[in-house]
């Protein structure tokens, strides 16, 4: 294995926030990717073998992007980090690589199933657990998975109903300001729940669901004070709830439920004051047995060729940006 060292420069970014009480951050990071990091003035000077450098610089950058918007960073979060972009297990996960062949729900296109070894993984936690969140960026099916295992879990009649819920207000456009009644009002923010139902049943099918209330698609908002029982529900761009929104949802779920909650943090609007229910909740329900975190990358991106190029370019992107700053 070849080894190499690099500098990343910090700039204005407040060495105590990065480094952590103790350099507990620097720590680690070191004892996770066997590195070592050495501070020199504003400079961050990473050692050790190849890979694994290029992933720490990567690392670095999202750090330095979480202090600039949120003023702090803690353990935490650095771990949070870590687990989103797979840097501390995608050895692990290309060694492992398991089969994809979880057929999930047959529509009215055909066969709906894992097509990466991420998405296998995903299933795989839904059918294991009651509770699971998908956080990952666009394009890798967290939408259309869960809708498509929450189909498969009515057919088998594992739950009654399902339930579809989305935050309703986003990058500070609020409901009150928008014409036509509540569903025309939510339809905009729904619409991508509502498009994974129609790619996959027959619009009268739908419609008698809807009609029958055993498809229920409502904003998160009109979720409070009910009790749901015997139902899959799927909570997605939960990255821009609040903390009392996130606990509000899960507070919801009744006898024999289950939940999938997707998101990802790298397109929250929620202002900076606020910080994410999604981001906050991985600290809270870390290790609670019955609820998985999958944590799905670029790897996983299944729609058009261009949108992981698209993804690359925009780490770079900000990376240089970063450095120039």
């Amino acid at each position: 294995m070849k080894n190499k060292s690099i500098s990343i420069k910090t700039n204005d970014i407040d060495q105590f926030k990065l480094l952590g009480p103790y350099d507990e951050h620097i720590d680690l990071i070191e004892s996770k990717f066997d590195v070592k990091i050495v501070v020199r003035g504003e400079d961050l000077i990473i050692s050790g073998e190849n890979t694994a450098v290029d992933k720490v610089e990567k690392l670095f950058y999202e750090i330095f992007t979480i202090i600039k918007k949120n003023k702090k960073i803690s353990s935490d979060d650095i771990q949070t980090v870590i687990d989103v972009i797979h840097i501390d297990n995608n050895h692990l996960e290309k060694k492992q690589a398991p089969k994809i062949n979880s057929i999930v729900f047959k529509g009215k296109k055909g066969e709906i199933k894992a097509k990466t070894p991420g998405q296998n993984n995903y299933i795989k936690a839904a059918e294991m657990n009651d509770i699971v969140f998908t956080i990952g960026p666009a394009g890798t099916g967290k939408t259309f998975l869960a809708v498509a295992i929450a189909l498969a879990k009515l057919y088998d009649k594992e739950v009654s109903k399902i339930i579809l819920s989305r935050p309703a207000i986003e990058a500070g456009e609020s409901l009150g300001y928008l014409p036509g009644d509540m569903m025309e009002k939510v339809d905009p923010y729904l619409k991508p729940l509502t498009d994974a139902l129609f790619s996959m049943l027959p619009s009268d099918k739908i419609q008698n669901f809807v009609e029958q209330k055993i498809i229920e698609i409502i904003p998160l908002a009109y979720m409070r004070g009910r009790t749901l029982d015997n139902a899959f529900v799927i909570l997605d761009e939960a990255q821009n709830c609040s903390s009392l929104q996130m606990k509000m949802f899960l507070t919801r779920l009744g006898k024999y439920s289950k939940a999938i909650i997707t998101g990802d943090i790298t397109q929250i609007d929620l202002t900076q004051e606020k910080e994410s229910g999604l981001i906050q909740i991985q600290r809270i329900l870390k290790g609670i047995d019955g609820i998985a975190f999958v944590y799905l990358n670029k790897e996983d991106v299944i729609r058009h060729r261009l949108v992981k190029r698209i993804i690359n370019a925009y780490e770079n992107f900000q990376r240089k940006r970063e450095q120039s700053e």
